[in-house]
């Protein structure tokens, strides 16, 4: 099986920053630079390279040519992995797909955007055609809507929402690479008082866009072994789903494509919900965390809120969650921020958590969220689950 036989052996992140004061091919070679170092790689012997969608890069139709050009790698691979938040998580399936291929040995996934900096994105078609004109302008009013929806149906509990932002604060305090304006502890008082954004969507439940880059190495298992790395980390479960129910002219945008894809993961690693010792989920809003639960089949549809309110979600408790903080309270890389999530699950597997580690590394869950259209669910949604090398 393909994706088993890949292997994560070296990790690393940049400090996020609200706006860099770097170029983002900067960041990405000091992504680079480090991963060398930490895994003792001749920069030759990188002969693939995959990176994530990037606000900076939007309007590049060269972006993967042209950051291999400014990183100085010849490679046999070049890819880009166009799922917005899915795509860091995209990016080491696909690694895995390339090595069993043949096309490529050892791959450079790396997710670097300066959206802060430098936001190149050229939106077209249906949101300025027919959002924007209404005031619908972009994530907070797409999320508030899917909040009120959710409401209407099932009820909505903030004080459970509060929870899980509490729990990710708490975890980017320990943080030294989460955004400083970010590192401030909080209570789910805060989080109700903080100020509306969109009803009912409040400051506390979104995210606020930085400046960073991360990146993994990928190779083959046995590649790996041959080179005597004794700590790597195994995808074991990848399910993707794009465009959910497509066919259908109206849907229940509480519904994801987290449950085809979460279904195909939990089959492929041979686990359950009950399994897993770290949730790592993509958190461009709070109440995305909640549903997520749901569809990956953590709780059934509707008891979201209950099951948040039964368990515990800080780095000490029963379900950890977004040990880094998250991107909420780490702060989101642009479209490469759900390696924010990623790089924190690898990290914590590795067993270098440090302040925030772990008891239980046995696996993590990883998810990405990838486009909001209006009236239905996530354009793309993303499950993967990783576990140490033994």
């Amino acid at each position: 099986m393909a994706l088993r036989d890949a292997a994560i052996v070296g990790y690393a992140e940049t400090k996020i920053v609200e706006k860099s004061d770097v170029d983002v091919w900067e960041l990405g070679a000091q992504i680079l630079e480090e991963l060398l170092d930490k895994t003792g790689l001749d920069k030759g012997e990188i002969d693939g390279l995959i990176l994530s969608s990037s606000q900076t890069g939007a309007g590049n139709n060269f972006w993967s040519q042209t950051t291999a050009d400014q990183l100085a790698l010849e490679v046999d691979y070049c890819n880009i992995v166009d799922i917005g938040g899915c795509s860091p998580a995209g990016a080491v399936a696909r690694a895995a797909a390339a090595i069993d291929a043949g096309l490529c040995n050892i791959v450079f996934c790396l997710y670097a955007d300066t959206q802060g900096r430098e936001n190149n994105n050229r939106p077209r078609g249906f949101a300025q055609e027919w959002t924007q004109p209404i005031g619908y302008m972009g994530p907070p009013a797409a999320f508030g809507l899917l909040s009120k929806r959710y409401e209407h149906q099932f009820g909505l509990d903030y004080r459970a929402l509060g929870k899980l932002a509490v729990a990710q604060r708490e975890h980017a305090v320990l943080n030294d690479l989460a955004c400083e304006k970010l590192r401030k502890p909080i209570t789910v008082d805060d989080y109700l008082n903080s100020r509306m954004i969109n009803d009912p969507i409040r400051l506390l439940d979104s995210v606020m866009v930085c400046d960073g880059a991360s990146g993994l190495i990928v190779m083959s298992r046995k590649a790996a072994e041959k080179k005597g790395y004794t700590k790597c980390v195994v995808p074991i479960g990848y399910g993707e789903r794009t465009i959910y129910r497509a066919s259908e002219a109206v849907v229940d945008p509480t519904t994801t494509g987290h449950k085809p894809a979460g279904e195909k993961a939990f089959k492929q690693a041979g686990l359950t919900p009950k399994d897993i010792a770290s949730f790592h989920p993509y958190d461009d809003f709070i109440i995305a965390i909640m549903m997520q639960l749901e569809m990956l089949g953590f709780c059934k549809h509707g008891q979201g809120c209950d099951f948040v309110n039964a368990n515990d979600f800080r780095y000490t408790g029963n379900l950890p969650l977004n040990t880094g903080g998250g991107q909420i309270s780490a702060g989101q890389v642009g479209l490469a921020g759900g390696g924010t999530n990623l790089i924190e699950a690898v990290r914590q597997l590795f067993g270098e958590g440090d302040k925030r580690q772990v008891k239980d590394t046995k696996n993590a869950l990883v998810t990405g969220i990838g486009g909001i259209p209006y009236g239905r669910n996530w354009a793309t949604s993303v499950a993967m689950i990783l576990t140490p090398n033994s």
